[in-house]
């Protein structure tokens, strides 16, 4: 992220405590779960480092961001249950190099270890926002989603608020140091895309030639 775009991500963050006090933390981040390039790797310790300040409490900056992230993830978890299995599966078929018995994979992974993906989930940059709509496809239910969703986010939440109190006026450390492990989990992604691609091309050609 270039030092202009986190200014003015950081700018518009302040802007939001300084009329809404803590619960603008909240709306920040809530934000932030619905548009994962807004980072919550600039919001958290600013506002840790707004704590630190005195114009909000330690416990009122951890408070309403873990609420902002648990209404953030409630709202995507909404889009995948409107969604619904069928739309998913008939928006797959359409897909190219994609088979509706990769749906039906990932459904059957997702029921083994959904509750874990959705807490440890909240802890992984990027994925920490898309979790939420393949919860809300497999109608994963809400009060566990919910309690999932707020444990993670509490844990992943206070320590970026402390660090950021913590460190004070160089709470931007956080964001350069978590910066290097966004890029690092975006490029494990699109590997791994890259190589679905290739694995199903190539299978394709398999099966193309024994038909021949």
């Amino acid at each position: 992220m270039s030092s202009t775009t986190a200014d003015g991500i950081a700018g518009w963050a302040i802007n939001l405590m300084e009329t809404l006090g803590a619960p603008g933390a909240g709306v920040a981040i809530a934000l932030e779960n619905l548009f994962p390039p807004l980072p919550s790797e600039v919001i958290l310790p600013l506002a840790g480092f707004t704590a630190s300040r005195g114009d909000m409490t330690l416990f009122d900056a951890v408070l309403w961001t873990t609420l902002g992230s648990v209404a953030g993830a409630l709202a995507l978890y909404g889009v995948g249950a409107l969604l619904g299995r069928e739309r998913v599966v008939a928006i797959a078929a359409k897909l190219p190099l994609v088979d509706v018995s990769d749906i039906e994979k990932a459904e059957a992974w997702f029921a083994r270890h959904g509750g874990k993906t959705v807490f440890f989930g909240r802890m992984i940059p990027i994925f920490r926002s898309l979790i939420s709509i393949p919860a809300g496809v497999e109608r994963m239910p809400l009060a566990t989603f919910t309690l999932l969703t707020t444990l993670g986010s509490l844990i992943w939440n206070t320590a970026f608020v402390m660090a950021g109190y913590l460190l004070g006026e160089n709470w931007s450390l956080v964001e350069e140091y978590m910066g290097v492990v966004s890029r690092v989990v975006l490029g494990v992604v699109v590997l791994a895309a890259v190589a679905f691609v290739v694995v199903r091309l190539t299978g394709r050609r398999k099966g193309g030639h024994r038909v021949r």
